[in-house]
């Protein structure tokens, strides 16, 4: 798979990586071991070097993936996460440098590793300055434990105030064609600065697929349940957009999925998206988006088949809301 730089830092990965959250945490149901083991490696075989998890996944998430990684631990970057009160996002954020040390000494025990090569904030907390927690970061990274330090949803001036302390290697946050708001101020930041980008939820939570529709019944436990683009009403007039990449798909011999996944791929050279799946034939369709070329006809037919479509519903729910983009 082709590779990719993430900004100026030096950090190379494959162009696509691999979410791994959905295999035990946020979907109502939890994949057998086996299985999700299975699926990383098989991932790892295709050519996929990234691989994101978090503290706040559960434990048993870092624990699969450190499994699943050690017969290729110098092969591949793995990417967790810290920020929330005893990894729980219920109880707020928390990013005391205190919290950060303890966070850390937790993710090599669980993942059964000398370092995370990427250590990201989960969410900006407001009760602790960015620069103190750029500093625990840079620390940890003079002491071995972390390679390099990435933040997650925060704001463009946010970053400057951390890039000024630690050098940010990437920021990941939603992106996708039905979440375009880092174009406006983020994107151009990470550019000027040298700093890559981590799309997660490339394919809307599923919704890009094309396998979701009004009708659809998620799991009890499933956090789009909470989500208001995700209502029986948003769902049906979201349609539209589906169709619509579905037309493109079918010209190019791809799926929307795929098409979803090479436009973000198609925007920057310094973008790695990271689709998350529990299936190995979804984990291959992704996968196949590297080798969809959209030429400047077509990613011009995508922005003006976008501007007929009023995407509706809020991406998350009002407490969620809250702590995004500080």
């Amino acid at each position: 798979m082709e590779k990719r730089k993430l900004g100026t830092s030096g950090l190379e990965v494959s162009a696509l990586g691999l979410g791994c959250m959905g295999l035990s945490f946020g979907f109502g149901s939890v994949t057998p071991t086996d299985e999700a083991i299975h699926l990383i490696r098989t991932a790892v075989d295709r050519g996929v070097t990234l691989f994101d998890t978090a503290e706040a996944y559960g434990e048993l998430n870092e624990t699969l993936v450190g499994q699943a990684l050690a017969p290729v631990r110098d092969q591949v970057v793995i990417a967790t996460k810290f920020g929330f009160k005893d990894g729980q996002p219920p109880l707020g954020m928390d990013s005391r440098p205190e919290r950060i040390r303890t966070v850390i000494e937790q993710s090599l025990k669980r993942m059964k590793t000398d370092y995370i090569d990427l250590f990201y904030q989960h969410r900006v907390d407001p009760n602790v300055p960015i620069e103190d927690v750029a500093g625990a970061v840079k620390d940890l990274i003079a002491e071995g434990k972390v390679k390099y330090f990435g933040l997650s949803e925060a704001g463009a001036e946010t970053i400057r105030r951390a890039h000024a302390v630690q050098p940010v290697t990437a920021l990941q946050s939603e992106y996708s064609l039905w979440w375009r708001e880092p174009e406006q101020s983020v994107l151009p930041t990470l550019e000027e600065l040298g700093i890559g980008f981590v799309p997660f939820s490339p394919l809307g939570k599923g919704f890009l697929t094309g396998k979701i529709d009004e009708n659809t019944e998620f799991d009890k436990n499933d956090f789009r349940n909470t989500v208001p683009r995700f209502s029986p009403e948003a769902r049906q007039a979201n349609q539209a957009l589906v169709n619509l990449l579905g037309t493109i798909a079918a010209d190019k011999q791809a799926t929307p999925a795929q098409i979803a996944l090479a436009w973000l791929l198609a925007q920057k050279p310094w973008i790695a998206p990271i689709p998350g799946t529990t299936k190995l034939h979804r984990l291959e369709e992704n996968l196949g988006a590297a080798d969809v070329q959209l030429t400047a006809a077509d990613l011009q037919r995508i922005e003006q088949t976008l501007a007929q479509v009023e995407i509706q519903g809020a991406r998350y729910n009002a407490k969620s809301q809250q702590a995004i983009n500080r």
